[in-house]
């Protein structure tokens, strides 16, 4: 009752202010219309582009099934289907082409891989027997073990946020098995930590045994075996080279870099070593493979200045912990547009020399004892 009275006796407000009042409020009013509308615009344009997508998708893989897949030796190396294939490839045929263009120099058949895989199985069922008589190819049956365990660690943290690879989940007992006869099949190499990720990413692509090919002919390109082996030689000659295009591409941060010792082993490491299927969001990374598929570990070296080119204004505000720390765990919001085309805008081109003779001249170099070993590699 106060209350009331006490408002009765309020001055009543000017006309001015209550003109104010009235102002403030329709601008309110006018600025939240304008907010939905521009929202709604936006919404338009992301369907828009959806549907553009889906539709160039759609027709993309009608050409891809029809004309390219039935003509591929001839077809493949065409601007046309350079092109086509630069813009990514349809999930549809995505396993098809990768299976082409990685190719089976070893010949292996799906009957050899059932032959690894029962082997694999054999040592699982063994798992606890020591016996000597188990030390064949000269791996120690400690090393085996080591390796298996490794494996069901590894498969654990592979996609965890997708289900499909853990225990219970529909992909965990193909990934096992793919990444337990790999083992069989190449003793020498073992199993490394990051293998899982590419194997995960064929059989999402592929049927199992098809992605067992592809995984072990993929692995067995100079680039890969060299990381997987860990040949220190082999990692320097790529780094050296992979400095040069660095230095040619952005100088500004190559310089940045150099300030803080900040080699290439620190970052790339872990994007060669999974095909950068653990750095960046899965469908972004089967763009990158697409295109790795089609121009071989130069892409992989490329896709990496392209990461640096695209955040290199954050990078040159940052001192070495915040940039390795940046680096290992890239931005969620990454987007294939504008990675792609910071990848474009990388030359892969010193002064007249390709990545491929780059890369000879520094092997040269490493062999005569010219270049220095990177300080993360020395240890």
């Amino acid at each position: 009752m106060a209350s009331t009275l006490n408002n009765r006796n309020l001055p009543a407000k000017s006309v001015e202010e209550a003109l104010r009042h009235r102002q403030e409020y329709d601008e309110m009013v006018a600025e939240a219309k304008k907010r939905e509308i521009k929202e709604a615009h936006k919404r338009k344009r992301i369907m828009k582009e959806r549907f553009k997508q889906e539709e160039n998708i759609a027709n993309a893989m009608v050409i891809w099934i029809n004309e390219i897949l039935p003509n591929w030796e001839v077809m493949r190396s065409t601007r046309r289907v350079r092109e086509l294939w630069w813009q990514g490839l349809p999930p549809s045929v995505r396993g098809k082409v990768w299976s082409l263009a990685v190719g089976n120099e070893l010949n292996i058949t799906p009957e050899l891989y059932e032959i690894f895989l029962s082997r694999a199985k054999e040592r699982w069922k063994s798992f606890g027997e020591t016996s000597a008589d188990n030390d064949t190819e000269g791996v120690s049956v400690a090393d085996r073990e080591a390796s298996l365990e490794l494996i069901k660690l590894d498969i654990s943290r592979t996609f965890p946020s997708l289900f499909i690879f853990q225990k219970g989940g529909p992909y965990h007992d193909v990934l096992h098995s793919v990444l337990g006869a790999y083992t069989c099949y190449r003793p020498d190499v073992g199993y490394v930590q990051g293998m899982s990720f590419i194997a995960a990413v064929l059989i999402l692509n592929l049927e199992e045994a098809d992605a067992f090919i592809a995984f072990a002919n993929l692995l067995n390109k100079p680039c890969q075996l060299a990381f997987f082996r860990v040949d220190h030689s082999m990692m320097l000659k790529y780094f050296a080279t992979f400095e040069v295009f660095f230095e040619e591409n952005l100088s500004k941060l190559f310089l940045h870099f150099k300030s803080y010792s900040l080699t290439p082993d620190i970052y790339l490491i872990d994007w060669i070593f999974t095909l950068y299927s653990k750095s960046l969001p899965l469908d972004l990374a089967c763009r990158v493979w697409d295109v790795f598929c089609r121009d071989g570990e130069e892409f992989l070296f490329r896709t990496g200045l392209g990461i640096l080119r695209l955040y290199e204004d954050i990078l040159l505000q940052m001192d070495f912990i915040h940039i390795a720390q940046f680096l290992t765990k890239l931005p969620e919001d990454i987007t294939s547009e504008k990675l792609f085309s910071c990848i474009a805008a990388i030359q892969m081109q010193n002064s007249t020399k390709k990545w491929t003779q780059v890369f000879a001249s520094v092997l040269k170099d490493i062999k005569e004892g010219e270049k220095n070993t990177s300080p993360a590699l020395k240890s």
